[in-house]
């Protein structure tokens, strides 16, 4: 098989890597394991191409695999405006990585963590 299981079910292992890709997504820049971190990045990067592709059944394969959490919430004038993931993946993230082929995250390895010596790295977006 080409990927981790991380210790998981099949289910389990769905769930966080679609936790995962919409933390970084929605905070940009998220501290985890490596293994993980490795493994979040094809998700994250599959993601951003369709957010870069932009039409609607694109969206609708990105909506079918983030979480539908709150990303940032502005007030303007007269009211409350509220961006999920999905909504800042398609108008805030794809139009920066516009002009760029792929290799939208980086990977920076930190001090291993602290009871079981795991290592930690900081995953973010480039």
């Amino acid at each position: 098989m080409s990927y981790r299981k991380l210790g998981r079910t099949s289910s389990q292992r769905k769930a966080l890597l679609r936790d995962l890709t919409t933390d970084l997504l929605v905070k940009e820049r998220i501290v985890t394991t490596e293994a993980r971190a490795k493994e979040i990045r094809s998700t994250t990067d599959k993601m951003i191409s369709l957010g870069k592709r932009g039409d609607l059944h694109a969206r609708r394969q990105a909506a079918a695999f983030l979480r539908n959490t709150i990303a940032s919430i502005k007030e303007v004038d007269d009211g409350v405006e509220v961006q999920n993931a999905l909504q800042k993946l398609f108008s805030d993230i794809a139009p920066r990585y516009a002009e760029r082929n792929g290799g939208y995250t980086r990977i920076l390895k930190t001090a291993p963590r602290r009871g079981d010596a795991a290592p930690m790295v900081i995953i973010e977006l480039v």
